[in-house]
């Protein structure tokens, strides 16, 4: 193996000294942040910085710069997500920073479920809605995982749409149309025509502040709390969703792993039918569907 440069910095050394200090942090998975920045830095992948590790490989006195500083802000808790501009979401690669709403592993067995009822709707080109879209992660999911549909999503937040249509132009789905305009009031053209109604909605209670610094200081606030009981954007869904889904039609929610009995109660109580609450990867209850009669 031929000398290193005087000025360059052995990458498993940098490694090691990025993973201990946001260890120290209180990050979880350092090791994996760590790789994460070290492969953002160099415009690679997680498994080719391992791979350069293994063989000795080593930064240039600029990269290991720049790692250092991206370690030291990911230390002080800004997401890393916000570091690397960019968010992993199914088979999408989704920008995201300040303003908007990281889109979470979680979310894709919600994804999931939109997309199931989408694919076995009745119709040669079945519509969908993505009510407050926030990145685009469900909408974007459903126009490439189901080519025939017709995806319309919703975002309100002017800071939000920022990523909104940047990820809407980078993805280019040519079946998804956004649009700027509150959930309650959005696409009244369709109404009785959408075979899926889907949304990750602001479920937090008011007052339970979430632990994780990520996400207490750096998601906005208007995309975690909904109300004295987290509910008040559900209400609000179920309602619209009445109003665009045709009968047969499904509406898919997230909401927090305590809140299912909630809201099934909820939507039977506004009619919706076969109301029925789905557990994520670790076994948390995380959305509940039902279907419009």
């Amino acid at each position: 193996m031929s000398a290193m440069p005087p000025d360059s910095v052995p990458l498993g050394d940098a490694l090691r000294r990025a993973a201990a200090r946001l260890g120290a942090a209180g990050v979880n998975d350092a090791q994996v942040d760590a790789e994460l920045l070290a492969a953002h830095v160099r415009g690679t992948g997680r498994g080719a910085i391992q791979a350069a590790a293994v063989r000795g490989d080593a930064l240039t006195a600029e990269e290991a710069a720049r790692l250092e500083d991206l370690v030291a802000r990911r230390a002080t808790r800004v997401p890393l997500q916000h570091l690397t501009g960019s968010a992993p979401f199914r088979h999408l690669e989704l920008r995201v920073g300040p303003g908007v709403f990281v889109p979470r592993p979680e979310t894709e067995m919600v994804a999931q479920l939109a997309i199931d009822a989408l694919s076995a709707a009745a119709s040669p080109s079945p519509i969908a809605v993505d009510l407050g879209t926030g990145s685009g992660a469900i909408a974007l999911s459903m126009a490439t995982e189901v080519p025939h549909a017709q995806v319309f999503a919703a975002e309100n937040s002017v800071d939000a749409f920022v990523w909104t249509t940047e990820n809407f132009a980078h993805v280019a789905a040519q079946n998804a149309r956004l649009a700027f305009i509150d959930l309650e009031r959005a696409f009244p053209e369709l109404d009785g025509r959408v075979s899926v109604v889907a949304s990750n909605p602001p479920y937090v209670p008011d007052e339970a502040i979430p632990r994780d610094p990520e996400v207490r200081f750096f998601d906005p606030p208007e995309a975690l709390y909904g109300g004295p009981d987290g509910l008040d954007v559900v209400r609000v869904l179920s309602r619209t969703g009445l109003r665009l889904a045709h009968p047969g039609g499904t509406i898919v929610i997230e909401h927090g792993e305590w809140q299912g009995a909630a809201v099934r109660d909820l939507l039977t109580a506004d009619g919706w039918r076969a109301a029925s609450t789905h557990p994520d990867l670790t076994m948390r209850d995380r959305a509940t569907t039902a279907v419009r009669p």
